[in-house]
């Protein structure tokens, strides 16, 4: 690590994969921005951190809104200090059939994964080049490479591996390397509720989905904040546009 702590934001950090990547982080010794769309939303993310004797700051914002992400990263320059590492984890879902799907549902999902991480980037990227140093990771899913309901979704998610390869190649020389991880089926209030929606039950959910992963289990956030970790480090220097799909077997 560099003299001074690193300091990363992580967007969608109150629950799931965005808490368990926050706490990950500050557990390398970061300094984290837990960001959410509520900041009261990212109290327990905040206090865990606290609680296991790291720094965190909860910040509350709508990612689609540039005045609000530009007013997010200024604050965290100014209460925890320049950040270089940056996680675009933010996301929702409004699933439905192309026939059923309003500009509403489209909108959304895009404003949110797409929009989001452009302009977190865009506010945060300053900094990193600044420095010299910076690590980007945007969250992508195995639903980019198409998934029955999620057309929205899907796009947005493939969307966000040519953000990821364009930017890695325009802020390379600037020493940042961006990347993306892809998770597959991870234990999340986000596939509960799909499966509540499906009227599923959750255990028969994760078991279905168990049965057809490689390594016969669920993913839980961790896996995939211990990927994002890695990508955040020192030693991923090396390690720049690329993909990574954290799904328990193989992935295109």
């Amino acid at each position: 690590m560099s003299e001074e702590p690193r300091v990363a934001i992580v967007t969608g950090a109150a629950r799931g994969i965005g808490a368990a990547t926050a706490r990950r982080l500050a557990a390398d010794g970061m300094a984290v921005a837990v960001v959410d769309i509520e900041e009261a939303a990212t109290k327990e993310t905040v206090d865990a951190i606290a609680a296991d004797g790291g720094r965190a700051l909860g910040v509350g914002a709508d990612v689609s809104d540039r005045d609000q992400v530009e007013a997010a990263v200024a604050r965290v320059a100014g209460e925890l200090g320049a950040p270089t590492v940056l996680v675009n984890n933010a996301g929702v879902l409004r699933d439905n059939l192309l026939f059923k799907m309003t500009n509403a549902d489209w909108d959304t999902v895009m404003g949110v994964h797409l929009r989001g991480a452009f302009l977190f980037s865009q506010a945060a990227q300053k900094h990193m080049v600044e420095r010299k140093w910076g690590r980007i990771v945007n969250l992508s899913s195995t639903s980019a490479l198409g998934n029955r309901g999620q057309a929205n979704y899907a796009a947005a998610k493939a969307g966000l591996q040519g953000f990821t390869k364009t930017l890695a190649i325009e802020l390379g020389p600037f020493g940042v390397t961006v990347n993306a991880v892809a998770p597959g089926f991870i234990v999340t209030d986000m596939t509960a509720a799909t499966a509540a929606r499906m009227k599923v039950d959750f255990e028969d959910f994760q078991k279905h989905a168990a049965a057809e992963i490689p390594v016969r289990r669920p993913g839980r956030p961790e896996d995939v904040a211990h990927t994002i970790s890695f990508l955040a480090s020192e030693g991923a220097g090396f390690v720049s546009g690329q993909v990574i799909y954290v799904a328990g077997g193989p992935r295109a």
